[in-house]
């Protein structure tokens, strides 16, 4: 049986050099290609594809933030994420959007092809390189759980807001939409108990998230 895939991603250049590698394996078939997570949405519904292949950082939506969209488009489809990042968080966040797999850009061919067959066959997918630093990251969050109420991004978008970054900087520097960074704010001031920037200073200095 073919795997048909759809290739995401804003470079042309990349794309076509995706297709060539999948276009060379007898079991697998490119059968469309879309620039932005918007327009992956149209190509799933058109090309009804097995795996789609999404860059994680593209302009407007990045690709985490466009999987809700393009799997109730494409409930059958597995997404499989590719990615330059190779920062744990964002494996994660991908997994908890919906993301079948994660595959590094750096990723030598054989390892893309073998990680859209795996997605294909309902397994999950990451990329060797990140398996022990997910794994290695998960212990130490788990770890500053019990002591600390945020999560790694939380912490993070709390320190930019320390250091008086606005949400559409803070979006901006960490590839999420301006909703999401005020959502992230939400929901740091809340578990903080906290009502002022003054006051989120304050924490972040006690913290060490910032230098005095």
């Amino acid at each position: 049986m073919t795997i048909r895939v759809l290739v995401v991603d804003d470079h042309a250049v990349v794309r076509a050099g995706l297709r060539r590698v999948l276009d060379a394996e007898a079991d697998i078939e490119t059968v469309g290609e879309a620039s932005t997570a918007d327009r992956a949405v149209f190509e799933a519904i058109e090309s009804k594809p097995d795996v789609v292949l999404m860059d994680v950082v593209m302009p407007g939506k990045s690709g985490i933030e466009g999987l809700p969209a393009l799997l109730q488009a494409a409930p059958a489809a597995r997404v499989l994420m590719l990615s330059m990042q190779d920062d744990p968080r964002y494996v994660r966040e991908a997994f908890e959007a919906g993301a079948s797999g994660y595959v590094l850009k750096e990723a030598a061919d054989t390892d893309v092809v073998d990680a859209v067959r795996a997605v294909a066959a309902g397994e999950r997918y990451v990329h060797p390189a990140l398996g022990a630093r997910l794994v290695q990251a998960e212990s130490e969050e788990r770890r500053r759980a019990a002591a600390d109420p945020l999560s790694p991004r939380e912490r993070e978008v709390l320190r930019l807001l320390a250091l008086g970054h606005t949400n559409q900087e803070i979006a901006a520097q960490l590839y999420i939409s301006v909703r999401t960074a005020e959502t992230h704010r939400a929901h740091v001031m809340q578990k903080l108990g906290l009502s002022s920037r003054a006051e989120l200073v304050r924490y972040a200095l006690e913290h060490d998230l910032i230098e005095r």
